[in-house]
């Protein structure tokens, strides 16, 4: 399926974020283990969000789904054995997790995704569940894997550089563990704050867990989740996109649904967007952009947002300038390489960018319309959209179906305004 963008000289209006694909994926898993029946409002609604619906009925949990929410009856600790594999699809946070949590079960299980996720490196977790007495199997350290408790407890290293979510997954299952856990990084974390809304939602939970300046994590055993009633935020990595294509056109718009006091690592667009020259008001449940679409570039430190380095790639190339992108290595080990992905699609689009390990050189200008590929990740596809709102001509971009994976109506959201997408 391909997208194509025409050039947009102005955007204007109020829309809502969708909600947060981290935060529906943690409390949905953390539903299912809780001990009681908990509701989860305002979920998001997608196809990686539909991966972890999925664990959580294979895994034994009880869902019910209706209008702007769902309803999950826990396991209490104790997962099922699935009847089938359990298949993450494009989830790479759910495939993470549902490893984990699988060590709870009684007996093996298998667990795969698609291309992409079985591309995705699993055996730093997988080490670390082997320290803690669990048997796992895979090819070469990449899904598909099987796991078999039990989950015995003790001590864990792990690398904090590769990806934030193996410390997520271990400190989920832990409170089931035999013995206490305690999880030591061997080294400094990247994409800190995703561990701090793992760390929120745990709390949510009535779960305990002992953060020694995110070096160490300790969960004292015997613990169990307690059910909740939680509303999902909106989703600042989907926001982002909005409130680029509001920062490279003249226009004026409110993004709805994204609150102030967020833990979540893309807030840092907010910032991003406003280092670069446009004037950006952040309240308490909104985030306003108001632009003339003239930026300059800037050096953005992407360690803690690796998500973000597609979109602010295209708010350099569409700046006055030259924006450096750095720390961002594990950007590379996405649905994609987001790096070589963007350095490619805009060099297409022709951009000057240099390609480095830990991200991009770019030196701003005009983008000519293209037909740019999207990798088969909804995030290339989404910033390549937003390129195409200020490049001369049409643009267009394949694999646009892959959007569904986070942000279904991204068209309509972005045509609301005055975009055109088609």
């Amino acid at each position: 399926m391909e997208l194509k963008v025409k050039p947009s000289e102005s955007l204007g209006g109020v829309v809502s974020a969708p909600p947060s694909k981290s935060y529906t994926i943690r409390a949905v898993l953390s539903s299912l283990l809780a001990d009681g029946s908990s509701t989860i409002r305002s979920p998001l609604v997608s196809r990686d969000t539909m991966a972890a619906f999925n664990a959580c009925r294979l895994l034994g949990g009880r869902m019910l789904e209706a209008e702007g929410l769902v309803e999950v009856d826990g396991v209490g600790g104790k997962p099922a054995v699935p009847g089938s594999k359990i298949d993450a699809l494009n989830s790479g946070t759910t495939i993470r997790i549902a490893t984990a949590i699988a060590s709870l079960c009684g007996g093996p299980v298998t667990l795969t995704g698609d291309e992409s996720i079985c591309r995705r490196p699993i055996q730093p977790l997988l080490d670390a569940l082997s320290q803690l007495g669990v048997n796992s199997r895979s090819e070469s350290g990449f899904p598909p894997v099987t796991v078999e408790g039990p989950l015995e407890g003790g001590l864990c290293s792990i690398p904090g550089d590769v990806s934030s979510q193996y410390i997520t997954a271990l400190l989920m299952a832990s409170p089931y563990a035999g013995e206490d856990v305690t999880v030591e990084l061997t080294t400094g974390l990247k994409s800190r704050p995703y561990v701090d809304l793992t760390l929120d939602m745990l709390a949510r939970f009535k779960v305990e867990v002992y953060n020694d300046g995110y070096k160490s994590f300790h969960v004292p055993a015997g613990q169990s989740y307690s059910p909740v009633d939680y509303t999902v935020e909106g989703d600042y990595s989907s926001g982002a996109f909005i409130l680029a294509a509001a920062a490279l056109t003249d226009s004026e718009v409110t993004v709805n649904n994204l609150f102030r006091d967020s833990l979540q690592a893309d807030r840092k667009i907010a910032e991003i967007i406003s280092k670069m020259g446009a004037k950006v008001g952040i309240n308490d449940d909104s985030v306003s952009v108001v632009s003339d679409g003239r930026l300059h570039g800037i050096r953005a430190d992407l360690s803690d947002s690796p998500d973000l380095v597609p979109i602010v790639s295209v708010l350099g190339a569409l700046s006055e300038g030259e924006t450096e992108i750095f720390n961002a290595a594990h950007a590379r080990l996405k649905e994609c390489d987001r790096i070589e992905a963007m350095a490619s699609e805009l060099s297409k689009m022709g951009c000057e960018v240099e390609e480095r390990d830990d991200g991009l050189l770019i030196q701003g200008g005009v983008l000519k319309g293209s037909e740019v590929d999207g990798w088969m990740d909804h995030r290339i596809i989404m910033s390549l959209a937003v390129a195409g709102l200020k490049a001369e001509g049409e643009t267009v971009i394949s694999g646009a179906e892959h959007l569904d994976v986070t942000f279904p109506d991204f068209k309509e959201v972005l045509g609301s305004l005055g975009g055109v997408l088609v």
